[in-house]
Formats: structure tokens, sequence, C-alpha cells
């Protein structure tokens, strides 16, 4: 078994909500070995995320929310990867936003439900499922203890929490998940975000 390590890129595009829409880079993170791997969200460019893949089997596309930004291209990434798209269900508004509802006969859903404590495993490595709600209901951070990683996507930056300025969201709420499910992690753990540079644990704290 070949060693289990992080593939990093970063695609470009729009992130909108409220009827606002603003120009973002997004930080694309591939967790595997030489023969598979998991993609974590799925923004703007199929090309762009292909391209850290580089021709490995991907299991899974795990959403760490429903943002347009994070969710838009997971669909034709599924289309053309086969791997299912996972999100926690308590996105589904969000999600609907971008990919229709009940009452839109094009909608496109999501395969599996995420929740927190269920574990991913890539080869030899576990990817532990925080529920972290604040930015989004549904939001999710993925813990791999034996990479000494977390993946945060919007709940945690270098320099501080995720913004809840927008529908959906709630500082207190947000707060209160980083203060129980992130900064009781290891100080040494490194912070893969979902915009901008990495931290650590014990920086943010």
């Amino acid at each position: 078994m070949t060693a289990v390590r992080v593939g990093h890129g970063v695609t470009s595009g729009t992130f909108t909500l409220d009827g606002e829409t603003f120009e973002v880079d997004n930080n694309v993170w591939v967790i595997g070995d030489e023969t598979e791997c998991v993609v974590i969200d799925a923004p703007h460019s199929v090309e762009g995320i292909l391209a850290v893949v580089g021709g490995r089997r991907v299991k899974g596309i795990v959403c760490t929310h429903a943002h347009d930004d994070h969710v838009r291209v997971a669909p034709e990434l599924r289309e053309r990867t086969g791997a299912p798209i996972l999100l926690h269900p308590d996105d589904r508004p969000l999600w609907e936003l971008v990919h229709g509802g009940p009452e839109d006969p094009e909608a496109t859903l999501w395969d599996a439900d995420l929740s927190d404590g269920q574990t991913l495993t890539i080869g030899d490595v576990a990817l532990q499922v925080l529920h972290t709600p604040g930015h989004a209901p549904g939001a999710v951070c993925l813990f791999a203890a034996e990479l000494g990683c977390v993946f945060t996507g919007d709940t945690l930056f270098h320099g501080g929490p995720g913004a809840t300025g927008r529908s959906y969201s709630d500082l207190p709420t947000l707060e209160e998940s980083i203060r129980a499910k992130l900064f009781v992690l290891p100080d040494e753990t490194v912070v893969h975000t979902g915009h901008g540079e990495d931290t650590t644990i014990g920086a943010e704290r």
C-alpha cells in the first residue's frame, strides 16, 4: 500500500448568495494514494480538480458545505468520475439554491448524507466528519489524525472564523462549533482551509 498524501490546487470563480456576487479563489484538496483518492469540495472548474486528481480513481466528492462556490461543479465531477457526492443534510436549503429543489424537474441531488462522527476511509487514513454548523447549517470539517491535519472548508480560516453575514449563517453557532469540535484537536494540527493559506489549531486558538 502506498502512502496517502494531500494534493492541493486553486480554482477561481464566483460566489453568489442573497443577490450579491463576489470573485473568489477556492482551494482544491485531494487526499489519496497512487491509485485512489477523495476530493473535498467541487469549486468552479472540473478540469482544475481533475488536474489535482491526476488520473486516480475518485472514491467520493465530500462537500464541506453547499455554498455555490463549493458545490457548483459537483454533479459534473460526479458524471466525469462516477464518484458519489456526500453532503450533510442540514445544508439542503443551500444545495437547492444551486441545484434545484422539489419543484424543479431539472433538480440534481447528492448521493449520500454525512453525519457527525462518521468515518470515511482512504487507504490507511481515516477522515472523521465533524459537524460544525454556523457558516452554513450543514457545514462539516474533516479531521485526518494520521496526516495531522483538518480540512475546515469555510468554518475556520487563518485569522479567524468564516463569514456569518448571510442567509443560513449564525456567528454564535459558528464560534461554539469551533470551540467544541476544532479547538479540542492538537495544537499542531494543520488547518487546510477552503480559501487562503494554511494555519494551525494552536495559532487560531
